[in-house]
């Protein structure tokens, strides 16, 4: 990194993991409440990938380098961001440019790293806790007690909300695409994990319920478990959609919402506003990270790749073979 610009990762068009490179980009300026963060680790996300496959660009005003999770340090504060020193260990929820040496975001976006963790597993904090938070407990108001069903059990996602979930008192249930990771949300903290291989998950979860469903779904596959989400959910039931990996279009009844008085809910993370994002934030620090310094849950870190080799990073979460985070880490300092 020379005075003005720094390493960065550019798409060269619209394309599949190869179209990402190193390129010189000019260093950030943080504006009003910004902070400059320099990126120590860099999580990967779905979201990611699509913007990389020109089918997610970014908000009007945001980076177009990819990157929504970053670790590190504080370099400078713009005026009246005043709350992290120079040299203070952070992670932040960025709105873009996390696939950099240096990276702004806003400051309610930012959050110090909590006690005990590295740079790696803090930049595998951010995307997923804050959409795991705002879409499970504050959209779909899981509460102690009731059940709760996660599919992707062993993506960040479903690492997170399993754990998360379990911690707070629910009964988490969880799908997964093989036996291994089957095992892995288990180990976790699910109660029951279903291989959705081996039959109709709906089936799975309501012998395991004995017949009941479950309060809350958290759904990033859509139109294609859109039918079975239904199916399992108890009367008053939450489903939350994150995503759409199985479609966004579908043919379904639409009766059991009537009858069961059902929620049907959904969300994108980046496009909130910055106010909404600092409120997430506030409770995250209030009521997770503690259990994050306390390890009572801890961030899964599947793989890390250098910043350079960000596209071999994109094609481990591509291929689907991973349990947890995927994390970009900052390339040794040139001699």
């Amino acid at each position: 990194m020379s005075d003005d610009t720094m390493l960065a990762i550019g798409v060269r068009a619209p394309g599949g993991p190869e179209v990402l490179v190193p390129e010189r980009r000019p260093v950030p300026v943080p504006g009003v409440g910004d902070v400059l963060i320099r990126v120590s680790a860099a999580g990967v996300n779905r979201p990611d990938l699509l913007q990389r496959q020109g089918k997610y660009p970014p908000p009007r005003g945001a980076s177009d380098i990819l990157g929504l999770e970053v670790a590190g340090t504080v370099v400078a504060s713009g005026p009246g961001a005043h709350r992290f020193r120079v040299g203070e260990r952070v992670c932040a929820l960025a709105n873009g440019g996390g696939y950099a040496e240096l990276c702004v975001v806003p400051e309610g976006q930012v959050l110090p790293v909590p006690a005990g963790l590295s740079d790696v597993e803090a930049a595998a904090l951010p995307e997923t806790f804050f959409t795991v938070w705002a879409n499970v407990f504050d959209d779909a108001r899981l509460l102690p007690g009731e059940r709760l069903l996660v599919h992707g059990g062993t993506s960040g996602i479903g690492t997170t909300t399993i754990q998360l979930g379990a911690a707070l008192g629910a009964m988490v249930f969880a799908t997964a695409g093989s036996d291994t990771k089957v095992d892995a949300c288990l180990r976790l903290g699910a109660t029951q994990a279903f291989n959705y291989r081996a039959g109709p998950f709906a089936d799975a979860v309501l012998a395991a319920t004995g017949g009941e469903g479950v309060d809350v779904v958290l759904d990033m596959v859509g139109g294609a478990y859109l039918a079975q989400n239904l199916r399992v959910l108890r009367a008053g039931g939450r489903l939350a959609f994150i995503a759409f990996l199985g479609g966004s279009k579908t043919e379904v009844d639409l009766l059991p919402i009537l009858q069961k008085h059902l929620v049907v809910t959904g969300s994108l993370m980046r496009p909130r506003p910055a106010a909404e994002k600092a409120s997430i934030a506030a409770r995250l620090e209030a009521r997770v990270w503690p259990l994050l310094a306390s390890r009572r849950i801890r961030p899964v870190v599947d793989s890390t790749y250098p910043l350079a080799e960000a596209a071999k990073a994109h094609a481990r979460l591509e291929e689907g073979g991973h349990i947890g985070k995927v994390v970009l880490t900052r390339d040794p300092p040139t001699p």
